[in-house]
């Protein structure tokens, strides 16, 4: 039997594509294997999943896993820029790049077919203008400034030792680029530039479920790609099928998703019986921070196609509320 091994399955986007694929892969012919740094996970245990507990910075702890029939490996385990309460840069090296270089010499030992990585979009952001749809093989842009030049050059540094596995070793090496990938958490929170702030998409869905008014800032026509996380795990899925030597693709819908649709789904989802929410249009305030994907290479070349549209999207969301299923794994406000 093939497994398929999801680094990083504790993640919020981890987390729902371990259930994806559990659903996805023919029981018969795949063995969905998760990996995260928790101890334990029970959440998996429902889903027919094994996890083990790695942490991919320390070699050792590969000791643990298994080594027989090992297709592909999914490797989304790093730190982020949301989750950084205190900078530190060395964190993205440690667990981006040397955590990159650690599940390739896995991948090498045990026979690995493939690895399949998430990239950031943050790679091309100096490239994003409104309106401008952003290809699977735009160059290299980003700032060497700011909270995130870590983590986008820990990213690409771990791309370089991916090439060097594949030409070295014939790994077949599989790219993902990411816009946001919208999955429910119950956790409301991030930390941009260290400062926890809760993240605008809930505050939104509270105003709306306390049918409170709603506001649009900027340019209610500036539209971005919304990913629901998915169509994201379809994706990937479906490159550890792909009778490919690899490629690289963008994550996205292709289908752009203006400021007014978004906050008139809300509106219209998480309305209570006592009224829908007012929309109002405030021109005056900044918005922007979107990207907008070209995902014609990865419908060409993988069969995908994505089922999620903005009302599909917020729709799955308020589902999600209601059942909370990755509540175990993930932090709570108060802490």
């Amino acid at each position: 039997m093939k497994k398929i091994v999801i680094f990083g399955a504790t993640g919020n986007v981890g987390s729902y594509l371990t259930k994806y694929a559990s659903e996805f892969f023919d029981p018969a012919e795949y063995e969905i294997v998760a990996v995260g740094r928790r101890p334990e996970a029970p959440v998996f245990t429902g889903m027919g999943v094994d996890y083990y507990s790695v942490d991919v910075t320390r070699p050792g702890d590969f000791d643990a896993l298994p080594t027989d029939g090992v297709h592909a490996v999914m490797l989304l385990a790093a730190q982020i820029p949301s989750y950084m309460r205190d900078y530190d840069g060395g964190l993205y090296l440690s667990s981006i790049t040397m955590g990159a270089y650690n599940v390739l010499e896995w991948c090498r030992k045990v026979g690995a077919d493939r690895v399949i990585f998430t990239q950031t979009v943050f790679d091309i952001s100096l490239a994003s203008a409104p309106g401008r749809v952003l290809a699977p093989d735009t160059p290299p842009a980003f700032s060497y400034t700011g909270d995130h030049a870590m983590y986008v050059i820990a990213k690409n540094a771990a791309l370089e030792v991916m090439e060097h596995y594949r030409q070295e070793y014939g790994i077949k090496k599989f790219v993902f680029r990411l816009p946001t990938i919208y999955s429910y958490s119950p956790y409301h929170y991030y930390f941009p530039n260290g400062v926890k702030t809760k993240r605008p998409v809930y505050t939104m869905i509270e105003r709306a479920m306390a049918g409170e008014p709603l506001e649009v800032w900027g340019d209610p026509e500036y539209s971005k790609d919304m990913v629901y996380v998915d169509d994201f795990s379809q994706e990937l899925c479906l490159a550890a099928l792909a009778d490919r030597d690899g490629g690289l693709y963008n994550i996205g819908t292709g289908i752009p998703v203006t400021l007014r649709e978004q906050v008139e789904t809300i509106a219209d989802v998480f309305a209570p019986a006592s009224g829908r929410s007012e929309v109002l249009y405030r021109p005056e305030k900044p918005c922007g921070g979107g990207f907008l994907m070209d995902v014609q290479n990865a419908k060409d070349e993988l069969g995908y196609e994505p089922r999620f549209g903005c009302r599909e999207l917020f729709e799955a969301y308020k589902a999600e509320m209601a059942v909370d299923r990755f509540a175990s794994l993930r932090m709570r406000p108060e802490e």
